[in-house]
C-alpha cells in the first residue's frame, strides 16, 4: 500500500533547492511512479531516484520503465503525475545454488568489481555490493551449467588490488584445485584485471583446470551490463574449456554474441568504456566462447591451438611472492635523472622502462641507469608502443643502454613485466638468476615473433576501413 506524500520521511533524499521545491509543489518524491511532462512536450515514466548528496540542485532523476536513468531539469516540468509508489531495493538476495552430479563443479572466487557491483543511489556511485552467491539470484541461468560454490575472497575495486591480495588469491585458488574442483573463475574489477591476470600466471603455473578471470564494463543494474553474459561464458570456461590456464573471458565485440579468452599475460584493457574492451596484444585470443553461436554446436572455437591443456592428474605449482619495490617508468622527452636517482635512494629493487621506438631512453639519464645498476637496482626495457619488440642492439642508444646494464624483453608488454620483475624479486636477488628469469618465458609473455594478424588498427574514416566496419559491426 502506498504511503502517504506526508508520511514518506525520505521522499526528498538528497535533494536540494531549487529540484526540491518544485517536486514539493508537484507532490512527487524519492520513489515516487511518475508521468513527468516538459515544456518541450516530452513524457518520462518511471520512478524518481534518490539525488547524489554531491549531484546538482537543478534536475529530479527517473529510472525509466526500460531501465536507463535520466535527469530531467526541474524547471521545465509542467506537469507531474504520481501513478504509484515503490521504494525500490536494489539487493538481490542470495540463493543456495542447485547441486546437480552431472555437472562440472566450479569455484567462483569473488573479489569485487563491477561484476559484482550495484549503483548507491546516495551517492551516485557504483559500490560492490553483489556477494558472489548473489551473483546466482541475478543469473539463474548458471546452474544450467555447472554446480557453482561461491567465495567471497574480497569486496574491493580492482585499484585497489594488491600484493597482500594477489597472493591470498593465488594460495586460495591452490586450495580450490586442491579440493578438486574442475575450474575456477575470478571475478574481478576491469580497470585492472590484466594485471591480476599477469601475476597470476607466474604465482600459479601448471593449473591442471582453467583459471578465468571475468568482469564487466557496466554494472548489473544496467539493462547494458555485459555481467550476465561475461559470467555464464567464464562459468562454462572453467567447466568445459580444454584450455588450463589463466585466461580473461570478456565481450568479444560490442554486440552479445561471443566472449574471447585472453591469455593473462598478453592481455590489455584498450579502452575505458566499451564493452569489448579487452585486446590481445602481439598474438591472438586463444578462444571464442558463445552459449549457441557455432554451428557445431560447441561451445568454443579455439583460435590459439599453443596452450596448456587440462588434466586434473596434474600438480600446480603455487609460488606466492611479490616485492613491492618495483615500478614501471614511462618515458618521455625531458625525463630527468633525478627520477631514476630517487627510486635508487627509495630502495627501489627493479624498474621496467617503457621506452621509444625500439627500447630507447635520452642521454642525460645514462650516468643515473649507472648508478641504480651499480646499486643493484634491475632495470629491464619494454617498448611503450606495446607492439613489436625491444631491440637494442640496432641503434648506439640501445647498445649504449645494454653496456650500462639494462635488460631488454622483447615484445612483453610493460604491465607484464612489471608483474614478472615483481614476481622475480620475491625470490631471489642474485643478478644472473633475476636476467635468467627474465628473460625465459613462462607462459607465453614472450613470444618468438608476432602473427601478421596479432597487430591490428582500425583508422575510422578511411574508405577501407568504412567499407568493412560497415559490412561486419553490426
Amino acid at each position: 500500500m502506498s504511503l502517504p506524500f506526508e508520511e514518506r520521511a525520505d521522499r526528498f533524499q538528497g535533494y536540494r533547492e531549487p529540484a526540491r521545491s518544485v517536486m514539493e509543489r508537484l507532490r512527487i518524491g524519492v520513489w515516487s511512479e511518475v508521468e513527468l511532462v516538459n515544456d518541450s512536450g516530452s513524457v518520462f515514466t518511471g520512478v524518481i531516484l534518490p539525488r547524489s548528496e554531491t549531484a546538482d540542485p537543478l534536475h529530479v532523476v527517473v529510472k525509466l520503465i526500460n531501465g536507463y536513468n535520466v535527469g530531467v531539469h526541474a524547471d521545465r516540468i509542467v506537469k507531474a503525475t504520481e501513478t504509484g509508489y515503490k521504494k525500490a531495493v536494489y539487493k538481490i538476495p542470495e540463493k543456495d545454488f542447485p547441486r546437480d552430479p552431472l555437472k562440472k563443479n566450479v569455484t567462483l572466487l569473488g573479489t569485487g568489481g563491477t561484476i559484482a557491483s550495484r549503483l548507491d543511489y546516495r551517492t551516485g556511485a557504483v559500490i560492490p555490493a553483489f556477494t558472489p552467491g548473489e551473483l546466482y539470484g541475478a543469473v539463474p541461468e548458471l546452474a544450467d551449467i555447472a554446480n557453482l560454490t561461491t567465495k567471497k575472497l574480497f569486496g574491493v575495486f580492482s585499484e585497489n588490488m594488491g600484493p597482500e591480495q594477489y597472493k591470498a588469491l593465488a594460495i586460495a585458488i591452490g586450495e580450490e584445485i586442491e579440493r578438486g574442483t574442475d575450474g575456477i573463475v575470478v571475478g574481478h574489477g576491469t580497470d585492472t584485471m590484466s594485471h591480476t591476470g599477469a601475476i597470476l600466471s607466474f604465482m600459479v603455473q601448471q593449473s591442471p583446470v582453467p583459471i578465468v578471470l571475468v568482469g564487466s564494463q557496466r554494472s548489473s543494474d544496467r539493462p547494458s551490463s555485459d555481467a550476465a553474459l561475461n559470467l555464464m561464458n567464464a562459468v562454462r570456461t572453467a567447466a568445459e574449456c580444454d584450455i588450463a590456464e589463466v585466461m580473461l573471458c570478456m565481450f568479444g565485440p560490442t554486440s552479445d554474441k561471443y566472449d574471447l579468452l585472453h591469455r593473462g599475460t598478453r592481455c590489455r584493457k584498450m579502452h575505458s568504456s566499451y564493452r569489448s574492451t579487452f585486446r590481445t596484444v602481439g598474438a591472438t585470443p586463444l578462444a571464442m566462447v558463445s552459449r549457441d553461436l557455432f554451428p557445431d554446436g560447441s561451445h568454443f572455437q579455439y583460435i590459439n591451438q599453443d596452450f596448456l591443456r587440462r588434466d586434473k592428474a596434474r600438480k600446480p605449482v603455487i609460488t606466492p611472492v611479490f616485492e613491492e619495490k618495483v615500478t614501471i617508468q614511462y618515458y618521455y622527452p625531458n625525463f630527468q635523472p633525478d627520477i631514476i636517482d630517487g627510486l635508487s635512494d627509495m630502495g627501489y629493487r627493479g624498474l621496467v622502462m617503457a621506452g621509444t621506438g625500439l627500447g630507447h631512453v635520452n642521454k642525460p639519464i645514462y650516468p643515473a641507469l649507472k648508478r641504480a645498476v651499480a646499486r643493484g637496482m634491475t632495470i629491464v626495457m619494454c617498448v611503450q608502443t606495446l607492439w613489436g619488440y625491444a631491440q637494442m642492439y640496432v641503434y648506439d642508444t640501445g647498445r649504449d643502454l645494454l653496456d650500462i646494464g639494462l635488460v631488454p624483453l622483447d615484445n612483453m608488454l610493460p604491465e607484464t613485466a612489471y608483474m614478472k620483475l615483481a614476481w622475480v624479486l620475491g625470490q631471489t636477488d642474485d643478478p644472473a638468476r633475476i636476467r635468467q628469469m627474465m628473460t625465459t618465458s613462462i607462459n607465453h609473455e614472450i613470444t618468438p615473433r608476432e602473427p601478421h594478424n596479432g597487430y591490428l588498427i582500425l583508422q575510422g574514416g578511411l574508405p577501407e576501413v568504412e567499407a568493412f566496419v560497415n559490412k561486419h559491426w553490426k
